[in-house]
């Protein structure tokens, strides 16, 4: 009688217990889901040509990352619509207390400057356009001037109004139509896209120049693909490895 009632206990304890127990094993799935899914890596594509080089680099180094556990998202920035700044300074002068300063145009870059101030990490290509980035890439910099602020009347640029501490990371991928051996002509491309990460505390820990982009064989473009898709993996490790020093 007395076993038979310590297993009718047990019984009806186990049968309370599992779902307790199934919850808690759940929640710690979830948590663990979660914490894999806390980074976030953006790749901001310059190209008009959204099926080129430049195109499949950044999805590769996207692959990249998203191997090492990253959400990601490209953006292929000729399919949005991003006005041209008109310098009024607004997004800087006023309202210092937002993360993201209130721009006048309304076009898609409200919405894509959420998503780059929530984002851990950036990938940013572009081909050489005439010794610079082509005019889709040079809008969204300029259109990333709300991420700043300054005081009207203060000498000096503006300052960022979210600093990152260096916790964040970018890679860069430049192509271009000139050779390997003139990876130089692609350095004002790289200092346009990198200028704003200097004041944001943002490292650049890789960049890339891609020369000769006609003239790409099979063996070329498997390299190519694979050098990209580890600069992914390098980047999720590098904000990884700034997380852990925190």
């Amino acid at each position: 009688m007395v076993g038979q009632s310590v297993q009718g206990l047990a019984g009806r304890w186990g049968s309370f217990l599992k779902p307790l127990r199934n919850a808690v094993q759940g929640q710690r799935r979830s948590l663990f889901t979660k914490e894999l899914a806390t980074m976030r890596i953006l790749g901001f594509m310059g190209s008009p040509r959204t099926k080129g080089l430049c195109a499949q680099f950044t999805e590769s180094a996207l692959k990249g990352a998203a191997s090492r556990g990253a959400e990601t998202k490209q953006f292929n920035l000729v399919k949005y619509t991003i006005k041209y700044c008109r310098g009024c300074y607004k997004c800087v002068y006023h309202h210092h207390d937002l993360p993201i300063g209130r721009c006048p145009l309304k076009d898609d870059m409200a919405t894509i400057l959420r998503e780059y101030l929530d984002a851990d990490g950036y990938i940013m290509a572009s081909p050489v356009y005439d010794f610079t980035v082509p005019s889709v890439m040079k809008a969204f910099i300029e259109r990333r001037f709300p991420m700043f602020y300054k005081t009207k009347g203060a000498r000096g640029i503006p300052d960022a109004r979210v600093k990152q501490h260096f916790k964040k990371k970018a890679s860069l991928i430049a192509t271009g139509s000139a050779g390997d051996d003139f990876a130089s002509i692609a350095e004002p491309c790289f200092e346009v896209m990198s200028g704003h990460f200097m004041i944001e505390e943002i490292d650049v820990v890789d960049q890339l120049y891609v020369g000769s982009i006609h003239d790409v064989d099979e063996k070329r473009y498997r390299d190519k693909m694979d050098e990209t898709y580890t600069m992914g993996v390098h980047l999720v490790e590098a904000i990884n490895t700034s997380r852990k020093d925190a």
